[in-house]
């Protein structure tokens, strides 16, 4: 968090569809090991700016630069390689596989990609990552389980022990609570909040006060602009949040 250069920035990035400007030219900085939640109204830009952060959608213009690259021109796998890692809103688990494979198969490309791994990766080197994952999130137990018999929960911790299992440094995370117990998403919670400090979160959620309890800051888009930022206090209180998002007179 104290660092002063951020691990992530875009530069004037601009995303338009045709005649629909989905997303203005963007300045955007994002710190190191810090929770930066990014919130507005449906069709604010805020998926369209993070897909083009992951390399998942092309920006018209702008430049992208992740730990003082340029990676506007990278494909989201090459970014995954970087440590770039996206979780979709809807859950996206291969359903046919055990919980322990679908992490099993994002451990070993990211052991894969590692300097001197190809000839020395194992079954164990495998098996300790996955582990390390299912700990991260809390899992036990159901490694023989085919993902698509799980709960939904689970699902959704379980996408995110596969991105974990890639060992990002910047994790982007679309409506995380959705579909969510109450409980749920309380220990989705607290699982963000222990990535403090060793990985970026970006959090697109609807859910407001899981926002504000969980981020170092706030990014408010609306008509594809950033229109506030600040902490999570200083965006509660802004008036044109309180207008344009929560709907409260100034």
């Amino acid at each position: 968090m104290a660092a002063l250069t951020p691990i992530l920035e875009t530069i004037a990035l601009r995303r338009a569809f045709g005649g629909l400007v989905a997303v203005q030219p963007v300045d955007f900085r994002l710190n190191h090991g810090e929770i930066r939640g990014i919130i507005g109204p449906n069709g604010a830009g805020k998926t369209t700016l993070v897909s083009m952060i992951c390399g998942r959608i092309r920006p018209s213009s702008g430049r992208i630069v992740f730990r003082q690259r340029d990676i506007t021109r990278l494909r989201a796998d090459e970014r995954v390689s970087l440590g770039i890692v996206y979780t979709f809103q809807l859950v996206s688990v291969f359903k046919s596989l055990t919980a322990y494979e679908n992490v099993a198969v994002a451990a070993q490309r990211r052991l894969l990609a590692s300097p001197g791994n190809y000839l020395r990766l194992n079954r164990q080197m495998v098996t300790r990552h996955v582990r390390a994952a299912f700990a991260d999130v809390g899992l036990h137990g159901i490694d023989a389980r085919p993902a698509g018999a799980l709960p939904y929960g689970h699902q959704r911790l379980l996408e995110i022990a596969m991105a974990l299992a890639l060992r990002p440094r910047v994790l982007a995370l679309d409506e995380p609570t959705q579909g969510l117990a109450p409980q749920e998403v309380d220990a989705l919670g607290a699982l963000i909040r222990s990535m403090a400090g060793s990985v970026a979160v970006l959090l697109i959620e609807h859910n407001m006060r899981f926002v504000l309890d969980l981020s170092h800051s706030v990014t408010v888009m609306d008509r594809g602009s950033i229109i506030a930022q600040g902490t999570p206090q200083e965006v509660e209180r802004n008036p044109v949040v309180q207008r344009v998002y929560l709907g409260l007179p100034c």
